[in-house]
């Protein structure tokens, strides 16, 4: 995962910029320019190429004087938004989480990849269709079981290829969410983790892919030690079903002491909260609602020591971690520099 140093309010010419008294309305079929209240601490600049935040998505209309200048309906920032966002100074990354739903084409990873700069970053999920252990009805209920779970031939031809012939240099990483497990199965971790890494195996070389968990259960020594083997990485997932952060960096540290890697983070979700209470709660996203404190210190902190290696750090936050994805990565910024500056 590499790049060169984003700063692009500097890559942008004066005339380009937002006028920060009153920008004028977009032009037909073109984005408010993005807003400038958020930005990068200075300190992390010596980091920019290592150093990738981004929020889940980019189409919410409450982030006006946020990210954009302007407010706009969600179904024009849907379409239009990605290149505004992409020029915020703050943010070099975002989540692409609606191919987990359903494959997309490279034509459709290649239309984002357009819109952004070359040093712009992608963290892109796995369809279900792969990392799904059981077929799910309307609802979302799962039923009967996957047939093309963990299936390296079905994520080869509907995930890998077209997201690395469409997005190129600018995907960062591939995640392999993993949604919880059927009963049965967790009481064999040893085998589902063997097959785990039977598929990895399979991967082609090159990409940074990392494996995202929805079952405490399966983060183990033997997890640690199957990914370390095959090249991948584990993705801290700050979720409610998943164990708090210190826990999980407990369980990285495993890892890094077989095979130092980046630092990969999906902000998800506040802990006690599910996702339906926690959009009522926080919408419309423009404020914090439940900061967490410390949370925000522990990943600070390691983000700090992983780019004073010389490592890549990548947090993708959600507006259900804290209640404003752009806020808590701008608290979240505003900590790294601090803790950098205490680990030097």
């Amino acid at each position: 995962m590499t790049g060169l140093p984003f700063s692009p309010v500097a890559m942008r010419s004066p005339s380009d910029l937002p006028d920060l008294l009153g920008a004028p309305p977009p032009r037909r079929g073109e984005p408010a320019p993005c807003a400038v209240r958020l930005t990068r601490p200075r300190a992390l600049a010596p980091f920019d190429a290592h150093l990738f935040l981004g929020t889940s998505s980019w189409s919410f209309p409450g982030w006006e004087g946020l990210i954009y200048d302007q407010a706009l309906p969600e179904s024009k920032l849907s379409r239009l938004g990605l290149s505004a966002y992409s020029q915020h100074p703050l943010l070099n990354a975002v989540g692409i989480d609606r191919g987990f739903y359903s494959p997309m084409s490279r034509a459709q990873f290649e239309q984002y990849g357009t819109q952004v700069p070359a040093s712009f970053r992608f963290l892109v999920k796995a369809p279900q269709l792969v990392t799904d252990a059981t077929i799910r009805d309307d609802s979302g209920r799962p039923g009967a079981i996957n047939p093309h779970h963990l299936d390296a031939a079905a994520a080869l031809a509907h995930f890998v290829e077209p997201c690395l012939e469409g997005l190129g240099e600018k995907a960062g990483v591939l995640v392999f969410q993993i949604s919880p497990l059927p009963r049965a199965w967790l009481a064999d971790t040893p085998g589902w983790i063997a097959r785990l890494g039977a598929f990895l195996s399979q991967l082609p070389k090159g990409p940074c892919y990392a494996v995202e968990l929805r079952d405490p259960a399966l983060v183990t020594p033997r997890l640690m030690r199957t990914l370390a083997d095959t090249g991948v990485h584990y993705c801290l997932s700050l979720h409610d079903r998943m164990p708090p952060i210190d826990r999980q960096l407990r369980a990285l540290d495993a890892l890094d002491a077989i095979a130092p890697g980046p630092l990969l983070v999906r902000w998800n979700l506040h802990q006690g909260l599910r996702y339906n209470a926690a959009r009522e709660q926080y919408a419309p996203f423009n404020r914090l609602v439940d900061e967490d404190l410390p949370t925000r210190s522990l990943l600070a902190a390691r983000a700090a020591a992983t780019l004073l290696a010389g490592r890549t750090v990548t947090v993708i936050a959600n507006n259900k971690a804290e209640g404003s994805a752009p806020l808590t990565l701008d608290r979240l910024a505003q900590a790294i520099a601090e803790a950098t500056a205490a680990q030097t």
